[in-house]
């Protein structure tokens, strides 16, 4: 496989999309027959599923961009060190273990591109729907169907332009995490949200970022490969996403885990600002 410069994102997308398709493949396999499941130290579950497709991914991404280093979800939690780099891939090969287990077809394939804290490029396979969202080499965010089952062509794949859409403050979608999504209630009755949608994993960023959605909060526990790439593409598609005093979202903090703070992804620009809301912080943050 040769190598290619990862800051094109348009072949960086395309020299992806085999690797995507067989990861893809793998977890709906498992998905269908179900899995195993272990307990990692921090008592969260992990299956065969998580480990064989982010094996399929890292291998794929060590071909393409061997001089970019790949910070993964369960490499880390098996004990695997890494220390600072100005840029290197985020990879959660199966986001969403959780709904997996449970059968609800809620996970995603993320792969984002950090450099000097910022996320720049980001891709996100949704294996269920065969939706696959990127960053391309433009700077806007893209949507395309990826085809799991038969041979169609990777080259026929068409991309269309996604953009986030304006907010109506009378009618505010919210997707909330399935898992901690009462923790945003504070925002949500703030910001006078009467539709809010449980929904897993980083599909959240996608569909704001096709404009299904307006905001996504989360007062939780996170990590940045559970983020990176969906901020990319949000990002790219019109929207923000920042932490409670409305900073933006940054990377790279190895010293911390790779924990990220509580953020809020935003549709456009944040709808709630510090200063601004007489003077208080996010609701519930």
């Amino acid at each position: 496989m040769p190598s290619i410069d990862a800051n094109d994102f348009d072949a960086l997308v395309a020299a992806l999309l085999p690797a995507l398709r067989e990861a893809g493949r793998l977890e709906m396999a498992h998905f269908h027959r179900g899995v195993e499941i272990e307990k990692k130290a921090d008592r969260s579950p992990v299956t065969v599923a998580d480990r064989e497709a982010e094996a399929v991914l890292l291998s794929a991404l060590a071909g393409i961009a061997p001089d970019v280093p790949a910070v993964a979800e369960e490499q880390i939690s098996g004990g695997g060190a890494c220390e600072y780099a100005f840029r290197f891939f985020l990879v959660d090969a199966l986001d969403g273990t959780r709904l997996f287990i449970r059968g609800k077809p809620e996970f995603s394939i993320n792969i984002g591109l950090v450099e000097d804290g910022r996320a720049r490029f980001g891709l996100i396979f949704l294996p269920p729907s065969e939706r696959l969202f990127v960053t391309r080499s433009d700077g806007r965010a893209y949507e395309a169907r990826l085809p799991l089952s038969g041979a169609e062509p990777l080259g026929n794949i068409a991309f269309k332009r996604i953009v986030t859409r304006a907010p109506d403050r009378s009618a505010l979608v919210a997707f909330n995490s399935r898992g901690t999504g009462s923790a945003s209630a504070g925002l949500l009755a703030a910001l006078n949200v009467a539709d809010a949608r449980p929904l897993g994993s980083a599909m959240k960023f996608c569909l704001i970022a096709a404009g299904e959605g307006d905001l996504y909060a989360r007062f939780g526990e996170t990590y940045e490969w559970d983020t990176a790439a969906g901020q990319a593409i949000l990002e790219a598609a019109g929207g923000s996403v920042t932490t409670p005093s409305g900073e933006p979202l940054t990377y790279g903090h190895y010293q911390r885990g790779f924990r990220n703070p509580h953020f809020v992804a935003w549709g456009r620009q944040p709808l709630w600002r510090a200063g601004e809301n007489d003077g208080q912080s996010l609701p519930g943050a």
